[in-house]
């Protein structure tokens, strides 16, 4: 356990921003397997819609800084 009180802080930051980074990204994960299975099945309705929800989770994501636009 941190014994400085920096260390202190940094450990409650370290939570705090994995509490509120874990769900944003669980979902980018879940939208994009959800993506890779629609093309399989070649359903485009189904695709455009994935892909849309994809590219706006996506784009939440860069926008939090938890992953880079690239």
């Amino acid at each position: 356990m941190a014994n400085h009180k920096s260390a202190k802080k940094r450990s409650r930051q370290t939570l705090k921003r994995s509490r509120l980074n874990r769900p944003i990204l669980n979902k980018v994960k879940s939208s994009l397997s959800k993506f890779n299975a629609l093309i399989d099945e070649k359903d485009p309705e189904a695709l455009q819609k994935s892909w849309s929800t994809l590219n706006s989770t996506l784009a939440r994501a860069v926008k939090k800084g938890l992953i880079k636009k690239q």
